[in-house]
């Protein structure tokens, strides 16, 4: 079979795996990734393992293995280069939650700005607990702040809903350590601290523009407050009730979210400006290594918990056991799809599409906009973003190079994470969360929801195009 009806093969199973079977999405993703690795020519292979400068007896060894050992390997890999990531970001979005530290962020960002800039409030806080919780977490602990805001103010509740969706998709898609991200910049070898600044920027951006439509959409189709599942609108006011007294400083609740970004950051920067050594750039280049930075930031987090709940071994255990167990599952799914990754790489796909993109003369911007496409197709097909743009990384990891994209690989990263966010309905698990939690009706959360996350992927696009073009980094 060829690399592009292997691919097809493979992708067609993870979707018919998810949507028509309801697999778990981690489990469709190795029974496709079994299904391509049992039809992969063994010549495919070993082109594979001689391109990644492997010696002929290992990619014979390769090419020989058991589909098994090699979706396993890829599944390890994966595994040890984001496992203890995903696993400090829900520890350090746990403690935050549990500790009221996410609280507290909001309701400073709301006293800053006031009431009348309130939605701006809830676009910064979203974006800024996107960084290091995931987004259905976001949307769940900030919604009852804006439905606690609207019975107050008695208007732009759908302002303040889409606000929190703006902010908190894209960085959520952007912005590591959320999944994600981390395995596109491991698929391409980008930078997690480029990564980091490209992803402010271009999120920022889409999430303004997002906001413009969002204050549109508030204005058209203006929505009350109602009733829910999870909550009537008398039980609102205790849900929001604690006193600001009783939550954590601003600053400890801010630093397990700061302290990552300063670390990676700022090796990033040192490698950047310095040559040679310096204590300065030892010191960042020791604790702004990925893992260390998270470790630290979790540490952190940890000390906010325990300022607000005490010593509590057993509070503190069972916070653990739940970020770990949420944790546990994404990086399940994240090492599945890197498996599924290896086993498409194996096929020559990578080759192939640059075999593709040479003959069509594809440059920068027609790159970046195919990235963005494929990552759309495959996120409305199946539903999950981060599936999307996991296989998408895979399949275009042959252009991450310099000398293909006319820029650096960045800006494709950034370009598959903008294509996580068009075309999101029914299929996907945030579409419902919003819907049934805000009280919205179907019909109501295509309009608003859907388009909003549309809007905001063809302005995230825009931007990284424009950006590649003025600063290409090459």
């Amino acid at each position: 079979m060829s690399p592009l009806a292997l691919l097809a093969t493979g992708i067609a199973m993870v979707i018919a795996g998810i949507i028509f079977l309801r697999l778990h999405a981690a489990l469709a993703l190795l029974l496709a990734a079994i299904t391509v690795g049992v039809l992969t020519p063994r010549e495919a292979i070993q082109s594979y393992a001689l391109d990644k400068g492997e010696s002929i007896e290992s990619a014979e060894k390769l090419a020989h293995a058991p589909i098994g050992k090699r979706v396993a390997q890829g599944f390890g890999n994966a595994c040890g280069k984001i496992g203890i990531l995903i696993a400090m970001a829900a520890i350090i979005g746990k403690c935050l939650l549990d500790s009221g530290g996410a609280d507290k962020i909001v309701r400073s960002a709301l006293k800053l700005v006031g009431e009348k800039r309130a939605p701006i409030a809830f676009l910064g806080s979203g974006f800024t607990l996107g960084m290091p919780v995931f987004f259905d977490t976001v949307f769940y602990l900030m919604l009852p702040l804006a439905k606690g805001f609207t019975a107050r103010t008695g208007k732009n509740y759908l302002l303040l809903v889409l606000a929190i969706v703006a902010g908190g998709s894209m960085a959520h898609s952007l912005v590591p350590p959320t999944p994600g991200p981390l395995q596109v910049a491991s698929e391409l070898n980008v930078d997690i601290g480029q990564l980091m600044i490209g992803g402010l920027v271009v999120g920022l951006f889409a999430a303004l523009v997002g906001f413009a439509y969002a204050s549109w959409a508030n204005c058209k189709w203006p929505i009350p407050l109602r009733d829910t599942p999870d909550s009537t609108l008398a039980d609102i006011q205790s849900q929001v009730g604690k006193k600001d007294s009783e939550l954590p400083p601003l600053w400890l609740s801010m630093l397990p979210i700061l302290l990552p970004i300063i670390l990676i950051g700022g090796s990033t920067t040192m490698s950047l400006l310095i040559d040679g050594n310096s204590p300065a750039k030892n010191f960042f280049n020791t604790f702004g290594e990925k893992n260390l930075a998270l470790i630290i930031a979790a540490i952190a987090a940890l000390i906010l918990l325990i300022s607000q709940i005490g010593f509590n071994k057993e509070k503190i255990a069972r916070t653990f056991q739940d970020a770990l167990a949420g944790g546990g599952i994404v990086i399940l799914i994240t090492a599945s799809g890197g498996a599924f990754g290896v086993i498409l790489q194996q096929t020559g796909i990578g080759p192939w599409m640059k075999g593709q993109v040479d003959a069509i003369g594809m440059s920068t911007i027609p790159i970046l906009l195919l990235a963005f496409g494929v990552t759309a197709l495959i996120r409305f097909a199946q539903g999950s973003a981060t599936v999307a743009m996991m296989t998408t990384a895979a399949i275009l990891a042959g252009l991450a190079k310099p000398e293909i994209l006319g820029c650096s690989p960045l800006y494709l990263a950034l370009a598959i994470g903008c294509g996580s966010k068009p075309l999101a309905w029914m299929n996907d698990s945030g579409f419902w969360v919003v819907c049934k939690l805000s009280g919205l009706t179907e019909g109501e959360t295509l309009r608003t929801f859907s388009v909003l996350l549309t809007v905001m992927g063809l302005a995230g696009i825009m931007g990284t195009c424009v950006l590649a073009k003025l600063v290409p980094l090459v």
